[in-house]
């Protein structure tokens, strides 16, 4: 199989009308604002600018629920859980929440789960252990939206409330609330938040609806900018004002665990912007719960002592030194695996017991990049195996993932990426269907990763 070469769509031509709206910009630069959707100066300049105004965040159906039961907990001294995720937003969103809620007085302790023993998203055994630990309050930040049993199991001693921005499935969580722009009947007018702008969100309601504390908004825009940029949802709209506001203040007044990460780094305060925090702060963020222990990021970004910081932040280097390595290996073990079996395949899917839990969607991801083709890599284990799955524009594999939701044991995510986990017995049956669905559904598409081209220019 030769290597898909890059098709290029060239823009659209602006013309009178165009250039009219934009009156006082170069015509070069009401073509760059016109590619990415912006449709008249007042646009323009709040893109330009990273002005985009916040929304109420009463907005989101659920929150004012939420709000009420966290306001009735604290008050009340119960013990309350902030239940994340081990990657980059879903760590950022933990630090954010219990942050919150530990200077709104609440007692308050977060939970990771660990990426090996338990697995992405809520799972009893946890909930149990929790419950015997005296917290009778679950918040989700990043998980929740399609933990349908775990979430009807726990509500005999448990009250829930789900944050979650991953696309929601035809039945919601009977939780106590649950917080996700995506569910039906949510007016909340921007839908891309990441975990942690969700979580930020929650926050601003948290504070607005309490006496007032020492802890400002403003503070926790840091971790906003870090978790958002990290998940690589879109840097439009309410999404790049907010990573605007939090890159200026990693740049002026850092934390010293972000401070303690930029000096890993080597990224000076002054420099860091996203593609810092995509290519080196957000990475080492990520290594924690790849290869370890996902709670050494989230002390890292939690801590204030100085010596503390600067060891986590070089622990967290050695992980991301490690991690590169892993990824490597098991992106050259997963090539030769699907080319050996079908290297005209509309998907492939890779599996081995030795691939890394943490390093899979990244192997998923450079087969995606580099062949074209929804790609999946799986940690296959004696029982039950979990994988990692990456797409490309043409195919959407959460959809995919629901036409096998009778093969299992649990999955979610976003059109482009997604995971899920299935009894080991059932991963080959799984393996010809999605091939199947990828065939029908890319059979007569023009499989060719595409380039968008802004403008041409005479050199």
């Amino acid at each position: 199989m030769s290597l898909p070469l890059k098709r290029w769509i060239e823009p659209d031509p602006i013309d009178e009308q165009d250039l009219a709206r934009f009156a006082t910009l170069r015509p070069l630069a009401v073509r760059l604002l016109r590619r990415r959707g912006i449709q008249d100066l007042g646009q323009a300049y709040d893109f330009l600018s990273c002005r985009a105004g916040e929304d109420d965040p009463a907005q989101l159906k659920g929150l004012p629920e939420a709000v009420g039961r966290i306001r009735q907990a604290i008050d009340a001294g119960e013990k309350v859980a902030v239940y994340g995720d081990f990657d980059a937003d879903g760590v950022t969103a933990t630090a954010l929440l219990t942050e919150t809620l530990a200077a709104l007085g609440a007692d308050v302790m977060p939970y990771i789960p660990d990426r090996v023993d338990e697995g992405y998203g809520l799972n009893i055994q946890a909930l149990r252990t929790l419950y015997k630990q005296r917290v009778r309050l679950v918040v989700t930040v990043d998980c929740g939206i399609r933990s349908l049993e775990e979430v009807q199991a726990a509500s005999r001693g448990l009250d829930l409330v789900v944050t979650d921005h991953h696309r929601p499935g035809e039945e919601l969580p009977a939780a106590l609330a649950v917080v996700n722009p995506k569910q039906p009947g949510c007016a909340y007018p921007f839908k891309e938040l990441s975990g942690v702008g969700l979580a930020y969100k929650l926050a601003q309601g948290l504070l607005r609806a309490s006496p007032p504390v020492e802890l400002q908004e403003e503070a926790l825009l840091d971790l906003v900018a870090l978790g958002t940029v990290a998940d690589l949802v879109p840097l439009v709209g309410e999404n790049r004002a907010l990573v605007q506001r939090g890159l200026e203040r990693i740049n002026h007044a850092a934390r010293p665990g972000i401070e303690a990460l930029m000096a890993d780094a080597g990224v000076r305060r002054g420099a860091v912007d996203s593609a810092a925090i995509g290519f080196l702060l957000g990475p080492r963020l990520n290594a924690a719960g790849r290869i370890d222990d996902a709670m050494v990021a989230y002390r890292l970004l939690r801590s204030r002592d100085l010596l503390e910081t600067q060891e986590l932040g070089r622990t967290l280097g050695e992980l991301n030194r490690h991690r590169k390595q892993y990824t490597e290996e098991t992106f050259v073990a997963a090539q030769a695996q699907v080319l050996a079996r079908d290297p005209d395949a509309f998907l492939f899917l890779a599996d081995d017991p030795s691939f890394p839990p943490g390093i899979v969607g990244l192997a998923a991801s450079r087969l995606a990049e580099v062949y074209y083709r929804p790609s999946i890599v799986v940690t296959r284990g004696d029982d039950e195996s979990r994988g990692s799955c990456r797409s490309i524009p043409e195919f959407d594999i959460t959809e995919a993932l629901d036409c096998c939701r009778d093969l299992l044991i649990r999955h979610g995510g976003h059109a482009m990426a997604a995971g899920f986990t299935v009894a080991t017995a059932n991963l080959d049956t799984l393996r010809a269907r999605l091939v199947e669905i990828a065939a029908s559904k890319l059979e007569d598409a023009e499989l060719q990763p595409a380039l968008e081209i802004d403008a041409e220019l005479p050199l």
